[in-house]
């Protein structure tokens, strides 16, 4: 399945899809299964460049922990430093900045790195390479779903937002050739709907979109005709709210 750590896009950039990386490097798999990791990759993910300062308010963990994580991310390449005016970060408080003490260390900004990563199928996977797998699923797919219910749960009374949770479960009967089509179908619709920030209109959000299909344990009967799938499944995530809690822990990483 694909990775997707490039929400969050550069202005202008080239919107050219990106070839698929397989990770098949086991040792980037485990950098990647780790819980605390994956937390803050998509904390880059959804808010944009930040510090290991930043990321450790976020998230409740300490500097010099996501120092290390952020660096073997980066070792991978999930992330990277970014260079530029820090000021002209979206999520960045100004003020706050202008109020800061000067620091005599350097500060590091780091940003989620985008691609097309996918894992190896699992008829390729060693023993050893399954256990990191499914280590990295169970975490990923127990986040989604708990961030699904509690933006859900959160969602305030009167805003149209509070509808953005269309859900689907359908069947479809498919051969092997076909389903790996219409994967690649998926990808390429998602593609075609991402744009750089400065091509997105006002009052856009950052949604969430998860794809997962498997198949039943024996071919069984083919389904009626008449059973047809629910609008697909789109989490969002409330950008406007969770901005201004990450403006107010911004600040200098000392480290």
């Amino acid at each position: 399945m694909p990775q997707e750590p490039g929400a969050n896009e550069r202005p202008g950039a080239e919107h050219a899809s990106p070839p698929p990386v397989e990770l098949g490097d086991l040792a980037a798999l485990k950098a990647l299964a780790q819980p605390r990791r994956q937390r803050m990759l998509e904390h880059l993910t959804l808010y944009g460049p930040a510090t290991s300062a930043t990321l450790a308010r976020a998230l409740g963990l300490n500097t010099g922990s996501t120092s290390y994580h952020l660096r073997e991310l980066a070792r991978y390449g999930f992330v990277e430093e970014t260079d530029g005016d820090k000021s002209a970060h979206r999520h960045e408080n100004r003020a706050e900045a202008r109020r800061a003490e000067p620091s005599t260390h350097r500060e590091r900004w780091w940003r989620a790195v985008p691609g097309d990563r996918r894992f190896p199928p699992r008829s390729r996977q060693s023993p050893e390479m399954r256990l990191v797998m499914d280590e990295l699923n169970h975490h990923a797919y127990a986040a989604d779903l708990d961030l699904f219910e509690r933006l859900q749960r959160d969602a305030q009374d009167g805003d149209p937002w509070a509808d953005a949770f269309p859900c689907s479960r359908g069947t479809i009967r498919l051969t092997l050739p076909e389903l790996r089509e219409f994967f690649e179908e998926y990808i390429a619709l998602l593609n075609r709907y991402k744009r750089p920030a400065a091509a997105t209109p006002p009052g856009a959000r950052t949604l969430l979109t998860r794809f997962l299909a498997f198949p039943t344990s024996s071919p069984g009967p083919a389904p009626s005709m008449d059973s047809t799938p629910s609008a697909p499944s789109i989490p969002s995530v409330d950008l406007s709210t969770a901005a201004d809690a990450v403006r107010q822990e911004r600040e200098a990483d000392p480290s």
